[in-house]
């Protein structure tokens, strides 16, 4: 189990290393870091995902670790309260940010290991603070920084803690 602590709330995860292990195990260390201290929820866009971990407050994009290897095809959906990998082009660049599903998303599935089918990892889902999803998928959102869909206000998450195995 691992808690997201945010500014408007926590939201509590369920992972799963049986299907996504280098996931997983990925984001455990960012967490057990401390690298999600103080990073924002930098993307929202409501009916679609809500994305963090890779940006700080002044939306200034923080250096991570090495690229974890694509699970997508574990069998996972991109369904509602989901979380995944956030990635470049490349199907294999996921390190530090991650989104959450904030409804079904079929097109980021897997359909295939070539540049469109590739979709991305799923790794676990929501199991408590879906209130707060819902808080946070309808802030309003403008541009800073170069991106889209960055919220006004700052959604900040102040912690990822993992809970003692």
């Amino acid at each position: 189990m691992v808690t997201i602590r945010t500014t408007f709330g926590e939201i509590k995860l369920e992972l799963d290393a049986e299907k996504a292990p280098k996931t997983v195990e990925n984001f455990l260390q960012y967490a057990r870091d401390g690298f999600y201290d103080g990073t924002i929820f930098h993307r929202v866009i409501d009916n679609f995902m809500i994305q963090g971990g890779g940006f700080d407050t002044d939306m200034s994009q923080k250096t991570s670790g090495e690229p974890v290897e694509n699970e997508a095809d574990n069998g996972l959906k991109n369904d509602f309260g989901t979380i995944a990998m956030a990635r470049t082009m490349d199907p294999h660049s996921a390190t530090a940010q991650f989104f959450i599903n904030v409804k079904d998303n079929d097109f980021l599935n897997h359909s295939g290991k070539n540049m469109q089918g590739w979709g991305y990892t799923v790794f676990g889902k929501v199991t408590e603070g879906s209130e707060v999803l819902d808080k946070i998928r309808a802030v309003p959102t403008g541009s800073a920084g170069g991106h889209q869909d960055v919220p006004v206000d700052p959604v900040i998450i102040e912690s990822v803690e993992v809970a003692a195995e």
